[in-house]
């Protein structure tokens, strides 16, 4: 049997530690999301952690206030941020993603900023 540890954080790429998780019934969700080549996400925020594991491509996370950038590639994980605006855009090779949530029953997954359409 083979396995590797992929990623293991109590923090955001952007190094924001995460506090605690939602209280209410706990809700697993499990998202596969396909961008095509120069795809940008709309400003969103979450208010659960959550981790995107990059099956394929690249994503490049952006922070809203700061402008910081990280970049994710093929057979990386990158754990998002809580309750900070980013996005995600993609170059010409596009991602395909699979994207962790640990969240609550009744709570939403993504919230877009104002004026900004939903993520998905």
């Amino acid at each position: 049997m083979e396995h590797k540890l992929v990623l293991q954080s109590g923090a955001a790429w952007n190094k924001q530690s995460y506090e605690a998780y939602p209280k209410g019934k706990p809700l697993i969700s499990v998202m596969r999301m396909s961008l095509p080549p120069d795809t940008e996400l709309p400003w969103h925020t979450h208010a659960i952690p959550n981790t995107a594991y990059v099956l394929s491509g690249q994503l490049t996370i952006e922070n809203k206030n700061t402008g910081v950038t990280y970049r994710a590639k093929a057979g990386e994980a990158i754990n998002e941020t809580v309750n900070s605006a980013h996005r995600g855009y993609t170059s010409e090779l596009g991602a395909e993603l699979v994207i962790f949530y640990a969240g609550v029953e009744g709570q939403e997954l993504s919230e877009p900023l104002p004026g900004e359409k939903p993520e998905y």
